[in-house]
């Protein structure tokens, strides 16, 4: 089912979601695709989907800060960076206290966490409040950010959110941060000058 980023199109995105469905949608940085991180077998699909290795965990996306907090502890230096940068392209590893999540993401204790800056997925998120976020496509080829382009290559979702083409300066940026001290495990959007002036 291919729907417009409209009321009707979030309303059936979200009820989807609630029924374990696999959603593609727009980010502000490319397509991706996820579903509730909380139901086991609908990530277990998405790592079928992108022929990805479950030794690689999924990275969740969050409406909001305060949602995030909910599920990951920051420290007063993650608090400061993400307060700068999220909404946007910056993907935090932090401490994950949800149990739940350990479980269903066959996590340890760190989980990679961002708030997207696209209006379109916030509208969902706004609902489901977190999502499994990863790029639409399949492991080692590259991301869609054009919509027909990410509608042709995919198979086997629920649902397809059509926001249009994204414009996009790449990837997030992937940071975790150790005893106040940056720890880069992606250049993306946003450049290691950008985020090292905080430290």
């Amino acid at each position: 089912m291919k729907v417009k980023c409209d009321k009707e199109g979030i309303e059936k995105a979200t009820k989807i979601i609630k029924d374990g469905g696999i959603v593609v949608f727009p980010t502000d940085t490319v397509y991706g695709i996820g579903c509730d991180p909380y139901k086991k077998k609908s990530v277990d699909k998405i790592y079928q989907i992108k022929g990805r290795s479950k030794t690689k965990p999924f990275p969740v996306l969050a409406y909001s800060f305060d949602e995030a907090s909910k599920i990951v502890e920051f420290d007063k230096d993650s608090k400061k960076i993400a307060n700068k940068f999220w909404p946007g392209p910056l993907t935090l590893i932090l401490k994950l206290k949800d149990q739940r999540l350990k479980k269903s993401l066959n996590l340890e204790n760190k989980i990679a966490i961002r708030v997207p800056n696209n209006q379109c997925l916030l509208n969902i998120l706004e609902n489901s409040k977190f999502l499994v976020g990863t790029s639409a496509n399949i492991s080692g080829e590259n991301s869609f950010t054009k919509s027909n382009d990410c509608y042709q290559n995919i198979k086997d979702y629920d649902i397809f959110v059509d926001d249009g083409n994204i414009k996009t300066s790449g990837e997030s940026t992937i940071l975790e941060i150790d005893q106040g001290k940056p720890i880069i495990h992606r250049i993306g959007a946003l450049k290691k000058e950008e985020i090292i002036e905080f430290f």
